[in-house]
């Protein structure tokens, strides 16, 4: 019997149930994440209206200008959150440190790291943006929750996923067993399975990545995007179309409907050489989806999901899509290495 149309809560509780018959605090907040999404939907829908779409005046952790709504929404989420006892705490790439759940509230065994808000700086010219979230065991919920519980390698993620606010409201998930494709049906407000078993091409004739950054990368990735702009005329013998949409969630989506690759490699502009996206809030989640759907993720060197993090906040390169591709560069990246 096909489950198309079934709620996230009923697909969450069925396949949680097979495999794990202590998961209802996973598939309760699961069912609250939706919740704080349905509620950030609204809030980016209405934002041009009610006068919440632009630049505040404060800056997040990392130095960057923050959007009213990267404010407003990080507040939703931990509202959201709070209450229900699923969490041990939380993490925020809006916030420095980490969100405690009050002393008069329970706990539970889960921490979670999110960016309520990516893409945000595209929120004034009506782009997708979206919500990324990444769910880990808390080994000791008995204590106050250190840093050192939430620095742990992305192989050991329980569940991430993310929502893309666009002409429709989705939801990607994944709990280690494939990912599947939730759309927000307005009318029932529920979000509904639309997209069973996503899966990434292996093979891909699409890039994303932002150009204007070229004369700055390594040797390798430079290597493959001419490749790519050469196309029938090049090396690979094969036209290529590029897509970049400065919005994560966006270009991964796309990456999950149609196959390709998704670049934020190495410049010289990033600071220690570290990178621009962040391990505990980006890289991992979407690394966790894109391997679940049969793609690759990789700085350029190592598997993401295999660094053991070292802060809160930490940077990485990010390259991921579709299997032959990111195989391809990190072919190219070995033999720079070697040369």
């Amino acid at each position: 019997m096909s489950s198309i149309g079934k709620s996230i809560n009923q697909f969450i509780n069925e396949q949680q149930n097979k495999t794990d018959s202590n998961s209802d605090d996973l598939s309760g907040l699961i069912a609250d994440i939706a919740s704080a999404c349905k509620k950030i939907a609204h809030l980016v829908n209405r934002s041009a209206i009610t006068g919440i779409g632009g630049a505040s005046a404060s800056e997040n952790v990392q130095g960057e200008v923050q959007k009213k709504l990267d404010i407003i929404t990080n507040d939703v989420m931990v509202e959201q959150l709070n209450h229900h006892g699923h969490l041990a705490a939380m993490i925020s790439e809006e916030i420095e440190d980490i969100i405690q759940i009050p002393e008069h509230l329970p706990k539970g065994k889960y921490l979670i790291a999110f960016d309520p808000l990516d893409g945000s700086s595209n929120i004034d010219i009506n782009i997708s943006v979206g919500t990324i979230f990444s769910i880990l065991r808390c080994t000791d919920a008995s204590r106050e929750v250190r840093s050192d519980d939430f620095l742990q390698a992305g192989t050991e993620q329980i569940c991430a996923g993310f929502c893309v606010y666009g002409p429709t409201t989705m939801m990607i998930l994944t709990t280690g067993n494939g990912v599947n494709g939730f759309t927000l049906d307005s009318e029932i407000d529920e979000f509904v399975l639309t997209h069973p078993d996503m899966t990434i091409p292996e093979d891909a004739a699409e890039f994303a990545v932002n150009i204007s950054n070229q004369r700055l990368w390594e040797t390798s990735v430079q290597r493959y995007i001419d490749e790519c702009i050469q196309g029938v005329d090049g090396d690979r013998e094969k036209n290529f179309n590029m897509r970049w949409v400065a919005s994560m969630v966006s270009d991964v989506y796309r990456i999950l409907i149609r196959g390709g690759i998704f670049l934020y490699p190495l410049d010289t502009k990033s600071a220690n050489s570290s990178g621009k996206l962040r391990l505990m809030y980006e890289a991992n989640p979407m690394s966790f989806i894109v391997e679940q759907a049969g793609g690759l993720s990789t700085t350029g060197y190592q598997r993401i999901m295999d660094i053991k993090p070292t802060d809160l906040h930490q940077r990485v390169p990010v390259i991921l899509g579709s299997k032959n591709e990111v195989e391809r560069i990190m072919r190219y990246h070995q033999e720079d290495k070697l040369s």
